[in-house]
């Protein structure tokens, strides 16, 4: 009989988990210091050893953030514990101990870098657990303490986290029956974009063998001089110096609410002449796809990447957006994002404006990205979440995040139902997390890789049809050849 309550030795001391139906939890054990008071605003600094056994059966806090906005808030449940030891991770095993070798899998979540947590139910990871995988689930810092920019802080610190979760997981999961050689790291939306420049961050290479990124590529973001802009704007709704020093000082509801506001001003007025060319939260990421190109040693790190077929209508079907898109109003979306308008209404008669923008900005944010990381990287596999919600009387589709509760085989968790209802196909949740497990084990999701001087195979994961496509939709594709 397993103990229903294992101890695993980490460098730090002693954790005590705990057991169900044969899969051991580990949770909010940490993997770096709790980021406040001198270590505010720093790098991600080593956790503090401890003596005796520390319980670890509770999940740990969460980081600091602003709640979802309505209607976002219903469709995204959102998992909030306060405390300062936010820097933390979730571990689930089948077998705690070391000598396992068993792969690794760390998830690192979404949000748009300022919500989301490892601690939602839907991120359990007892299914892959159930498949012979060590899950490992990350908190990174969001939002205004992970990634604005300021000066005398060190930039997108919650990145900084990442890194330092993975060299935990480097250091200590074997322990816990993982083996250190086989970890892939896997996220969506932020978490995957995160990926993406982990791919070309020298402190990342070596810690993981394997990457999934679904719904988030080699985008390209924030420069500095509008991370500068947005950081003084942030400063000045708090009445403070735009320092590190300064920021730390503000009390932490107060630097929550004036991020919340600051999220509610772009929204209204997405200005460039106010905001700089591509403002969101303030980062300084920089774009990597063109990096993972240049000459020099082999990535040397297997690639699953991947986006749903319509992954734009989450930020327009519940809002009533989608329905009330105007030609103008198409005309002047196209515009700004580069895209051939008369190419979208040709290879899609009868479309109303909202499905076009609606594909328009798919492609151009989540599509595209996906297919040039591929291409950067020889032997990528491709996939196309394709199922589509019948939510929202079908027009939610196949949208961004959809594909999590079939990634993680929970359809029957709360948090995926707003999204997928009741009914979402398990045999189809069961065939896309298998792809994932074996992924991970192999390198091979069981499908061809992709291949852009051949039949750019893609894996489209449908209810009852999932299928290998070559290169789906060309002629859309190819409209974004010189756009970036």
């Amino acid at each position: 009989m397993t103990d229903a309550s294992p101890e695993c030795t980490t460098r730090q001391g002693a954790v005590r988990g705990r057991t169900e139906h044969g899969i051991s939890a580990f949770l909010g054990v940490p993997y770096a210091a709790a980021p406040f008071g001198p270590l505010r605003f720093a790098a991600p600094a080593p956790a503090a050893p401890w003596s005796g056994v520390r319980d670890a059966t509770a999940y740990g806090p969460t980081a600091p953030k602003a709640p979802y906005t309505p209607p976002f808030d219903a469709l995204i449940p959102e998992t909030s514990l306060p405390g300062e030891e936010c820097l933390n991770l979730n571990i689930w095993t089948p077998e705690p101990g070391p000598g396992a070798r068993l792969p690794v899998m760390v998830w690192l979540h979404g949000g748009s870098f300022s919500n989301g947590s490892a601690n939602s139910s839907g991120y359990r990871g007892e299914t892959f657990a159930r498949d012979g995988v060590v899950f490992v689930g990350v908190n990174y810092r969001l939002g205004t303490d992970g990634f604005l920019h300021l000066p005398g802080a060190p930039d997108n610190r919650g990145l900084l986290d990442q890194i330092a979760a993975l060299e935990w997981v480097r250091d200590n999961i074997a322990a816990f029956g993982g083996d250190p050689d086989r970890v892939t790291v896997f996220g969506e939306s932020a978490g995957a974009v995160a990926i993406g420049q982990l791919l070309a961050e020298p402190g990342a290479r070596g810690l993981f063998r394997r990457a999934v990124l679904q719904s988030g590529a080699c985008h390209h973001f924030v420069r500095p001089d509008t991370a500068r802009r947005i950081g003084e704007r942030m400063a000045a709704r708090l009445g403070v110096p735009y320092t590190a020093e300064a920021f730390a000082a503000v009390p932490l509801p107060e630097l929550i609410d004036a991020q919340a506001g600051l999220r509610d001003d772009f929204a209204r007025r997405p200005d460039p002449a106010v905001w700089g060319d591509a403002a969101l939260n303030g980062m300084v990421f920089e774009p990597v796809a063109e990096r993972l190109r240049l000459p020099g040693p082999e990535l040397g790190v297997d690639l699953l990447v991947g986006s749903n077929t319509e992954e734009n209508r989450l930020y327009m079907v519940p809002t009533g957006r989608f329905d009330t898109i105007t030609q103008e109003r198409l005309r002047r979306g196209a515009d700004a994002y580069g895209a051939d308008l008369d190419g979208y209404r040709t290879a899609r008669p009868g479309a109303s404006p909202g499905e076009l923008l609606g594909a328009i900005v798919t492609d151009w944010f989540w599509r595209v990205p996906a297919l040039r990381l591929a291409e950067s990287v020889p032997g990528t596999h491709v996939y196309e979440f394709a199922w589509r919600s019948p939510q929202f009387d079908g027009e939610l589709g196949a949208c961004h995040a959809l594909e999590l509760g079939f990634v993680f085989d929970l359809l029957d968790d709360p948090d995926y139902l707003p999204m997928a209802g009741k009914d979402a196909p398990a045999g189809l949740a069961r065939t896309v997390h298998a792809a994932w497990v074996s992924f991970a084990a192999t390198g091979d999701p069981g499908w061809a890789a992709y291949d852009p001087a051949g039949e750019r195979a893609t894996m489209v994961f449908d209810d009852g049809a999932c299928r290998t496509e070559a290169d789906p939709r060309p002629a859309e594709r190819k409209m974004w050849h010189d756009v970036r």
